[in-house]
C-alpha cells in the first residue's frame, strides 16, 4: 500500500480562478478534501471529485482534523487540506507539518496567491517603486490572540517607511492607526483597506493613514480585512534599470550611450 499523503494547498484569497494548475490538480486527486467554509470560497470545491469525502474544519479545532490524517496513514488516503491564501502566511502549517511527519505521511505544500498580491492587483499598483520603497512588510497587529515575538511591533516595522500589508489588524483600527503614526509614518499617508478581496462582496476603500481607523469604522470591518500603507500606493512609477537601455545582462547588451548616462546617473544620486 502506498504511504498516505496530506497536501496543504493554497485556495488564494477567494475567487477560484486565483487557484494554481496545481492547486487544482492536487484537489481533485484527493480522496478527502478539508477545507474552512469560514474563510475559503465554495467555488473551490469544484474541482472535488464526485466521490470525494469533504469535510468542513470551519468549527474542527486541530484535534478534530488529526483523526483524518490518522485514517490517511492507516488507509494510503490522499487528503487535500485547503488552506486561505498561501499556507506560509498565518495558516497553522508547521504544526500540521509536525504531526504528519510524525505518523508517517507524505507531505506537499502548494503555495497559494496571498490577499496582499491580490489587493496590490485589485487597485492596480506596484508596491516596490524604485527609488520610493523597495521592501514590503507584511505582519499583523500585537496584542491579538497569538503573542507578537519581542521587537515585532508595528511601531518598529513602520520607522523602515516602505510598503506595509498589515493581516489580522482591523478589528483594532485606532491602535493599528496610532502605532504606524508613531513609527513615522505622516498622517497624509496613502492606505489601501480591503475587505474580502476577489469574492462577490468584495470592498476597497483608499484613505489617508490619518482616516484609516474611521475609514475602517465607518464601514463596519472587522474581519477578513487587509489593509496596505506606504507611499508606493501613490507614487508614480520612476524609470527601473532592469529594462533600462543602459542596463546589461546574461540576454541583452546595454546601448553604449544609455550606459554611460546612467552611470552618470548613478554617480550624481
Amino acid at each position: 500500500m502506498a504511504p498516505g499523503r496530506v497536501l496543504f494547498v493554497g485556495a488564494g484569497p477567494g475567487a477560484a480562478d486565483l487557484l494554481t494548475f496545481r492547486a487544482a490538480k492536487a484537489i481533485a486527486d484527493a480522496d478527502v478534501v478539508i477545507w474552512a467554509a469560514s474563510l475559503v470560497h465554495p467555488d473551490v470545491l469544484v474541482h472535488a471529485r464526485d466521490d470525494a469525502e469533504i469535510v468542513d474544519s470551519a468549527q474542527l479545532p486541530m484535534e478534530g482534523v488529526l483523526p483524518y490524517y490518522e485514517r490517511a496513514a492507516a488507509e494510503g488516503l490522499t487528503i487535500a487540506r485547503i488552506h486561505s491564501g498561501d499556507p506560509a502566511l498565518w495558516g497553522a502549517l508547521q504544526e500540521q507539518l509536525d504531526r504528519c511527519v510524525e505518523m508517517g505521511l507524505d507531505t506537499e505544500v502548494v503555495p497559494g496567491v496571498s490577499s496582499f498580491s491580490a489587493v496590490a492587483a485589485a487597485v492596480g499598483r506596484e508596491l516596490t517603486i524604485p527609488e520610493v520603497a523597495q521592501s514590503v512588510v507584511l505582519t499583523r497587529l500585537g496584542g491579538g490572540k497569538t503573542p507578537m515575538p519581542p521587537g515585532e511591533e508595528v511601531r518598529e516595522f513602520a520607522r523602515h517607511g516602505t510598503t506595509m500589508a498589515l493581516f489580522l489588524s482591523a478589528a483594532r483600527s485606532g491602535q493599528l492607526q496610532d502605532e504606524l503614526l508613531e513609527g513615522g509614518y505622516p498622517e497624509d499617508t496613502p492606505c489601501v483597506v480591503a475587505y474580502q478581496c476577489s469574492w462577490p462582496d468584495e470592498l476597497i476603500v483608499r484613505c489617508a493613514l490619518g482616516e484609516l481607523s474611521e475609514t475602517v469604522k465607518a464601514h463596519k470591518l472587522w474581519k477578513h480585512t487587509l489593509v496596505l500603507v506606504g507611499p508606493a500606493l501613490a507614487a508614480g512609477g520612476t524609470r527601473s534599470h532592469l529594462y533600462h537601455p543602459g542596463h546589461f545582462h546574461g540576454f541583452r547588451r546595454a546601448e553604449p550611450a544609455a550606459r554611460r548616462s546612467l552611470r552618470e546617473a548613478r554617480r550624481s544620486s
